[in-house]
């Protein structure tokens, strides 16, 4: 009997995708609407995300338009990109506002760069939380006599693999974060 490892890399690429998400949020010098994603503001009483509210795009490489679809929600919309606190300077025009994304000084890149360090570290902990619970059940699997040693070992050398290409693919993802968080 082989182990069925579906659930295992289905959770794997889970935690990738968490992490990408992540990471999508720490801004870099680089205007994105990205950052603006999980900011949600007040809208007719409701909170409402900001894509919902206005259009989004970017004007030049460090400044984001922000035209609402209603007019009188940009002091909402102001305030709540404001209370995200993410470092951003904002300016009401009559067209809506513009998000500046200041120049990154060398030791906000640094603090970056360890946000980023961090969120790897909890991928990481995903990872092995998954993994030790993937081996117990393999084990009970051989207690319970529904696979043979040499079959026990096998999984754990096939899950040991899983567990070494999931935390190579974290490391790029970190990487190509602190790159960009580190060029720009």
């Amino acid at each position: 009997m082989n182990y069925d490892f579906t659930n295992f890399k289905k959770r794997l690429e889970e935690i990738q995708d968490w992490l990408k998400k992540e990471l999508k949020n720490i801004r870099t010098g680089r205007a994105t609407p990205d950052i603006l994603d999980g900011i949600k503001a007040l809208n007719y009483g409701a909170l409402s995300p900001l894509n919902q509210m206005a259009n989004i795009s970017v004007e030049d490489a460090r400044t984001l338009r922000v035209t609402p679809f209603d007019p009188n929600s940009a002091k909402e919309i102001e305030r709540a990109i404001t209370e995200a606190n993410l470092g951003l300077s904002i300016i009401v025009d009559e067209k809506g506002l513009r998000v500046i994304f200041p120049e990154l000084t060398g030791e906000r890149r640094q603090e970056l760069v360890k946000m980023a360090k961090d969120k790897l570290e909890e991928a990481r902990v995903s990872v092995r939380k998954e993994r030790d619970e993937v081996w117990s059940d393999i084990q009970q699997k051989e207690r319970e006599k529904e696979m043979t040693e040499d079959e026990k070992f096998m999984a754990k050398e096939e899950m040991e693999k899983l567990v070494k290409e999931a935390n190579e693919k974290l490391e790029q993802i970190f990487e190509d974060k602190e790159k960009e968080i580190l060029d720009n």
